[in-house]
């Protein structure tokens, strides 16, 4: 008789400045198997990309440092496949277009969480 195959196993970057919407954010996409690193700011995911080379990254906009414009931005310029979801508060098409033009995949409202799961689900 045959197992079947586990789970796979995919890594997710959540970069949010706020503990309980990351909290949040993993709790609204997680698989089993899932492994989530978890940073604050828009510098510190662009080296921990590089660092851990995730399958997925779910970037807030309005972060200390460098916003998630930028660092999508920068990712996307070392590593043009990422998947990249802007998760934010923000509902406005400027910042729909810049995250569009950075290189993110996608944009959700952090009201709208429940849209996550089906956009990530698509990438397993």
């Amino acid at each position: 008789m045959r197992r079947p195959d586990p789970a796979p196993v995919r890594t997710i970057l959540v970069v949010e400045d706020n503990e309980a919407m990351r909290n949040l954010i993993c709790e609204s996409i997680q698989q089993k198997g899932d492994v989530f690193y978890e940073c604050y700011d828009g510098a510190v995911a662009v080296s921990s990309f590089k660092r851990l080379k995730p399958d997925l990254v779910l970037m807030d906009i309005d972060l200390e440092g460098m916003n998630g414009i930028l660092a999508t931005r920068k990712i996307r310029a070392m590593a043009p496949d990422a998947r990249i979801i802007i998760v934010t508060q923000y509902d406005s098409p400027a910042f729909r277009k810049a995250a569009e033009q950075a290189g993110a995949a996608g944009y959700v409202l952090k009201e709208q969480l429940d849209q996550l799961k089906p956009m990530t689900e698509a990438w397993t």
